[in-house]
């Protein structure tokens, strides 16, 4: 389909330059909406257009699934670094050795540099793009597991733990802003959910490849593990290098609209569609370019809306001065003679300016910063997404998938059973991202994060008591005491006794065992005392088969499959569409910030709250079901709905009566115009 702008368009159909005309577009004083028909409904609707409607429709929704294919490796990346470290765990402390503290700096080293990333990663951003972000990450990711896939000891694991957490960290920022910026409204959720999707595919993946390569090479099958990452991050360089667009919304901001237009018509289903869309975004980046202007936008009563075709056609929306009639007024400019017009306002001015006056970058961060604050609705938008980022970590998603293989083995299942229970359940994940994948535009973002919530904590108050099962059916001690002669008879606890009671106290006691209703000193091989258990299985690292094993099994699986639904994948969705244009990098960058935050805590934490000195298993997943219960009665309450709205639209649901809003200076309809009847790009 050609693009014609809209005079040659009238000119070849035969229609008048009256304003009201059909393909210039009226105003219904009824509806208070722009009226622009389509092309068919004025020729009769031939069937030739209608075949050509239908194969720009197939060529977008395949360029969309190609776009969000690629975008998403950014969130299997994520996905299959946080899963893989897991399986990989085990054999790599048995090849060096490594102590409980050099375990948590392993994983937790990723997500400190994951974090520092995703606050560079705004500046990135706002001053090159989305699209070299990405391809910026994905370099760095791809040397990242070179490195590791070589690692000959402790200091370079952590080196390339190190360098792979900072591409996650770009790209976990990068993407979901990327597709929610280019995706049509109606199907943003929906593609934004894809990421989450790609996060726990990746991490399932990561779960197979682990048991895969543990069968195969019990040694070193860990290289493989940690090097394969590199495939997949070198797809998502080439694929974006070489076939995906930068972000329309970018593209505005930094004055490149021709550019913004092209894209927009390649990803939407119709020509009005993309351009109404343009205009939208360009009255945005027109207010954003005039914020903290002394200018006369503040007693102006008009508001342009800017032309979407090399200023073809343009129209001025006024609001009337007869204090009878409030009714807006279209008219057509280019019948005025603008020689000499003083009326022409600076909303116009600065719409017309932005190919010519892209943002400004000289600010410095913590001025933008700032600002982004100061901004009430922001703010208000900013807190809501920083809190659910820090519930999805503090609800124990993390300590899941990082430790799921030791969780398993707590449970009492071999090192080989565990890693590959540990793929298999992640699973659930993906198959609850799916459910929501097929609900999240239907029954909307709001219901399925409280029943998502309100399953986590139900299922990790179940995972707590399955461990607490699991001690209380161990084998109990004969005589439970303090002995000082006997070490292990004792341990310092926060929250219990810590008089060893049972079987299963006294296997994580490091150094002893228990046979015949005794804990003593030992290894592996049998007691130090030789002279006891001489006619009872010694049992060192672990008691007899946990009868309550599948009970831990069931939870993880509830909990993952619970945690997949909403919390895993919406969180993201909502922090890439809340936030106003002019700090979505940023405000996305602190969001993204405080989960790394987050998952840090809980992942350098994990090993040493739940064990017997601190919370012990159980009293460390009840605490987490605690925060996701605080959580869900938080969200019942502070959480609005989004689905089917615009970006521009969902920015309105921060807005209070009295803020210092940038339109303060329009009147009342022109207010209403902006807010309720602009064009979103075809998408409600």
């Amino acid at each position: 389909m050609n693009l014609l702008s809209i005079d040659q368009r009238r000119e070849n159909e035969g229609f008048d330059d009256n304003p009201s005309s059909p393909i210039t577009g009226g105003y219904s004083n009824d509806s208070k909406n722009f009226l622009i028909a389509d092309d068919a409904d004025n020729d009769g609707g031939g069937s030739g257009d209608d075949h050509e409607d239908e194969e720009r429709r197939d060529r977008v929704q395949k360029k969309m699934n190609t776009l969000t294919t690629l975008a998403a490796i950014g969130g299997f990346l994520f996905g299959y670094d946080t899963g893989v470290i897991s399986g990989a765990m085990p054999p790599i402390q048995r090849a060096f050795n490594l102590s409980t503290l050099q375990e948590e700096t392993i994983v937790s080293v990723t997500v400190l540099f994951a974090f520092g990333a995703s606050l560079y990663g705004s500046k990135l951003n706002k001053d090159n793009g989305r699209k070299y972000t990405i391809l910026v990450s994905s370099f760095i990711f791809t040397l990242g597991s070179i490195v590791l896939g070589l690692a000959w000891n402790f200091q370079s694991l952590s080196v390339g733990r190190c360098i792979v957490g900072v591409g996650i960290g770009l790209a976990s920022l990068t993407t979901p802003i990327y597709i929610a910026e280019v995706a049509q409204p109606a199907m943003r959720g929906t593609l934004v959910t894809v990421n989450g999707l790609m996060i726990c595919f990746g991490q399932f993946s990561a779960g197979m490849i682990d048991g895969i390569f543990e069968s195969l090479f019990p040694n070193s099958g860990w290289r493989f593990m940690l090097g394969l990452a590199a495939v997949p991050s070198l797809i998502m360089f080439v694929g974006f290098k070489f076939y995906l667009p930068e972000s329309p919304r970018w593209l505005v901001m930094n004055g490149r609209v021709d550019e913004a237009r092209e894209v927009l018509m390649s990803v939407r289903d119709s020509d009005e569609q993309a351009l109404n869309e343009l205009k939208e975004i360009e009255m945005v980046c027109s207010v954003m370019n005039g914020r903290g202007q002394d200018d006369d936008i503040v007693d102006d009563e008009q508001c342009n809306l800017y032309d979407y075709d090399n200023h073809d056609l343009r129209f001025t929306i006024e609001d009337s001065n007869d204090e009878d009639d409030g009714d807006l007024q279209l008219h057509d400019m280019n019948n005025r003679d603008h020689s000499g017009d003083n009326n022409t306002s600076s909303y116009q001015r600065q719409s017309t300016s932005i190919r010519n006056n892209p943002q400004s970058s000289t600010s410095s961060y913590f001025e933008d910063l700032s600002n982004m604050l100061k901004h009430a609705p922001t703010r208000r938008a900013l807190i809501l997404g920083c809190g659910i980022m820090v519930l999805q970590q503090l609800s124990g998603i993390n300590t899941v998938m990082y430790y799921a293989a030791s969780i398993y083995e707590m449970s009492g299942f071999d090192e080989q059973k565990a890693i590959w229970l540990s793929g298999f359940t992640a699973l659930a994940q993906v198959t609850g991202v799916l459910v929501s994948l097929h609900l999240i535009e239907k029954k909307g973002r709001r219901p399925l994060v409280l029943f998502s919530l309100f399953f986590v904590t139900l299922s990790l108050i179940g995972l707590g008591g399955s461990f607490l099962l699991a001690r209380i059916s161990s084998d109990p001690i004969s005589q439970p005491s303090v002995d000082e002669n006997n070490e292990c008879s004792y341990q310092k606890a926060l929250v219990w006794n810590g008089i060893t009671s049972y079987c299963y106290d006294c296997t994580l006691i490091e150094g002893c065992g228990f046979c015949d209703g005794v804990c003593t000193e030992g290894n592996k091989f049998g007691p130090v005392n030789s002279g006891i258990c001489q006619n009872s299985q010694w049992h060192f690292g672990g008691c007899d088969e946990n009868q309550y094993g599948s009970m831990s099994v069931f939870f993880m699986v509830l909990y993952l499959l619970s945690f997949g639904i909403a919390m895993g994948p919406i969180p993201w969705t909502i922090n890439s569409e809340i936030y106003p244009l002019e700090y979505r990098s940023l405000a996305v960058s602190c969001s993204t910030a405080i989960n790394w935050i987050g998952n840090f805590v809980v992942s350098a934490t994990f090993l040493t709250i739940s064990s017997p000195a601190v919370l012990t298993s159980y009293g460390a997943f009840w605490l987490y079901g605690s925060v996701a219960l605080a959580g869900l009665l938080w969200l019942y309450f502070a959480l609005p709905e989004t689905k089917g709205m615009s970006l521009e639209e969902i920015e309105e649901l921060f807005q209070r009566p009295g803020d210092n809003m940038q339109t303060s200076g329009l009147s009342a309809a022109q207010k209403e115009l902006l807010a309720r009847n602009t064009f979103s790009g075809g998408g409600h």
